[in-house]
């Protein structure tokens, strides 16, 4: 093991590790209160489950969406830490919101800036990354920082479980201690990264004028197309929180729940993009829909929470095998000097399919059932592996 963390730490610019290390600790701060927000939605403000849906469909849309922006004036103005900064400030300022909300009003505000915040630095922050790391190893470059904000995802609902426990579920009071990693998350990035000025003889050219986005070619938009039809099939963990709930798991240990995920997700991150760069990304892609499929029948039948926990670990290991190696499809695909655009329209597609998805979750739960839920994900994510094996995308 020590071997092998040595080989990457040689291969992979120390940035590669920065900005991993940066993502964790937002992460942490981020996971702190979303593992608990659909509870204290539920539970404390009275909010129904279809709302939460729309909540948390409507916040993360609006960070995919955003990417567009800021990923097209990253390329402009060739530069991307500055937007990366100010995206994670957005992000680190909004938590304390979260800890003073009296109201659905308050939470939806602190949630749509925190979003447009995320959306703000993802763009940026990938084709940062992408610009540092050398093409051989893009896809372990975009694994590992994968893995590391995902050990933020686990630690922070785990944080979140000692001090409901410890503070007698206060929520308030966890959201309070969440601000602490965001703006740690802040100082790093500030003091952490240089960025390489603009070569002298290159001017800021607009990356979204027709002769731009003319040179992103045929096998970009194939990569844009799959991860919207993946993101359609994948909704918003938040239910997978509220699952978990209603299978009997107590508030304070609900939390395990993203743990459990994000465990998986953070150890099978980097195993499978390093992976990618070696063999067919369409059979890891088909893979992992197989593996959502599962993850979508198991937790839709649990009963209990053992049966959960199995189906949240396959869900973990769907989004190990996927979300990187997406993320390097998209850099393998774009001109250098558009990868922040790329990245954008990327997203703003799934940030579509994402809100869609969460909205028609919300609504198949309240008129269905939760289990119909988890099964029309398992129907949805079948027909995505249909168009994935039509689709066939290159490598």
């Amino acid at each position: 093991m020590g071997e092998r963390m040595t080989s990457v730490r040689v291969q992979l610019p120390a940035g590669v590790w920065v900005l991993g290390l940066v993502s964790m600790l937002m992460d942490i701060s981020s996971e702190m209160i979303h593992s608990l927000l659909p509870m204290f939605l539920v539970g404390t403000l009275g909010v129904s489950v279809l709302a939460v849906g729309i909540i948390e469909g409507v916040a993360e849309s609006t960070a995919l969406i955003a990417k567009v922006f800021s990923g097209a004036l990253s390329d402009y103005l060739g530069r991307r830490k500055g937007l990366a900064v100010l995206g994670y400030a957005m992000g680190a300022f909004t938590k304390p919101i979260f800890a003073i909300a009296g109201g659905v009003g308050a939470v939806v505000a602190a949630r749509f800036i925190d979003r447009v915040g995320k959306g703000i630095r993802g763009a940026p922050r990938d084709a940062l990354l992408a610009d540092i790391t050398p093409p051989d190893v893009r896809g372990a470059a975009f694994g590992l920082r994968q893995s590391l904000d995902t050990v933020g995802a686990f630690v922070g609902p785990l944080l979140a479980i000692v001090l409901m426990l410890a503070w007698s579920n206060d929520f308030r009071a966890v959201f309070w201690a969440a601000a602490v990693p965001g703006f740690l998350a802040v100082a790093l990035l500030v003091f952490g990264i240089r960025e390489a000025p603009r070569a002298a003889a290159s001017r800021p050219v607009n990356p979204i004028r027709r002769q731009a986005l003319a040179r992103l070619g045929s096998g970009y938009w194939r990569v844009v197309v799959i991860g919207a039809i993946f993101t359609l099939a994948r909704f918003s963990e938040a239910f997978l929180v509220l699952r978990a709930h209603q299978v009997g798991i107590a508030a304070a240990w609900v939390p395990l729940v993203m743990v459990a995920m994000n465990v998986v997700y953070a150890g099978s991150a980097y195993p499978f993009g390093k992976l990618s760069d070696t063999v067919s990304h369409r059979k890891l892609l088909a893979g992992g829909l197989v593996v959502l499929i599962a993850s979508d029948l198991v937790i839709g039948s649990a009963v209990d929470w053992r049966l959960l926990m199995f189906g949240v670990a396959l869900w973990g290991v769907h989004m190990g095998i996927t979300q990187g190696l997406l993320a390097a499809m998209v850099a393998g695909t774009a001109p250098d000097d558009l990868r922040g655009t790329a990245y954008g329209f990327f997203n703003l597609l799934s940030g579509v399919a994402m809100l869609a998805s969460s909205v028609i979750a919300g609504l198949l739960w309240e008129s269905l059932g939760s289990a119909f839920t988890f099964y029309a994900g398992a129907g949805f994510a079948t027909l995505t592996l249909v168009s994935l094996i039509g689709l066939r995308p290159r490598g």
